[in-house]
């Protein structure tokens, strides 16, 4: 597989009155096209920041991105940010009405995926009408409607109960897999980490540099709920847990 994204020695240095403060040092990393890759580590220490960035939200201080020719990017936030008085389609379509790229091909795409994804019977209902795993799989098709390659999913799951999140998971896992995107995720989850990623990154406590990358081997990979089942499973866990002060 080819590089989708090659991140060289990225640094981010935040100014304030009376300090720097050096967030993110010398992070180095390549992402396969298709990869789905979890970033995690202790709060605060400069995951989300390291997003930020790639999208474009926040200037590096220092470092390389390159991305691959052509390669868009799409950014889901940790809520669903849904305007509660547009529908469901309209929500979806908010993306392509204010990148000018709204059209009938572009329209009849997302009700398409709304159709797919079991969202077939409320594209013209309300926000309120759904339940917190539907608004973000609502979230997701909104980002997935410019047609990204690259998926960037800051703790995409965090508000929902753990039901919702196991299952949601799943949805999400399966709709990026069918639809042959990339993925990186910053996550607090350990578990959510191993069982949906082929890779976890491991950031120390802030400035963040990468203590470890883990390859994901598990010996019948399958769904994320699935994969949680895996008898290596908890052997990432583990060394994960291991690797993470979450007392700093």
């Amino acid at each position: 597989m080819n590089n989708i994204l090659h991140i060289k020695n990225l640094k981010k240095i935040y100014h304030t009155p009376n300090q720097e403060i050096l967030a993110v040092k010398d992070f180095s990393f390549d992402v396969k096209e298709g990869e789905f890759v979890a970033i995690v580590g202790p709060s605060g220490c400069g995951k989300s920041t390291i997003l930020s960035i790639l999208c474009g939200l926040e200037e590096k201080s220092d470092g390389e991105i390159t991305l691959k020719d052509d390669t868009k990017i799409g950014y889901m936030l940790q809520q669903d940010s849904l305007f509660e008085w547009r529908n469901i389609l309209d929500n979806c379509l908010l993306g392509l009405e204010i990148n000018n790229n709204l059209n009938e091909e572009s329209k009849n795409r997302v009700i398409n995926l709304l159709n797919t994804y079991g969202l077939k019977d409320f594209i013209y209902s309300y926000p309120d009408n759904l339940s917190g795993g539907m608004r973000q799989r609502v979230a997701l098709i909104r980002t997935l409607a410019n047609n990204p390659n690259l998926l960037l999913l800051d703790e995409p799951f965090s508000a929902l109960d753990y039901q919702s999140r196991l299952a949601i998971s799943d949805d999400i896992y399966n709709i990026l897999k069918k639809e042959k995107k990339t993925m990186i995720m910053v996550t607090h989850d350990i578990a959510e980490a191993i069982s949906m990623c082929d890779k976890v990154i491991v950031l120390s406590n802030r400035p963040a540099v990468i203590k470890n990358i883990y390859e994901i081997s598990l010996e019948n990979k399958s769904t994320p709920i699935n994969n949680r089942k895996d008898k290596n499973f908890y052997h990432y866990y583990d060394a994960i847990w291991k690797d993470i002060d979450f007392h700093v």
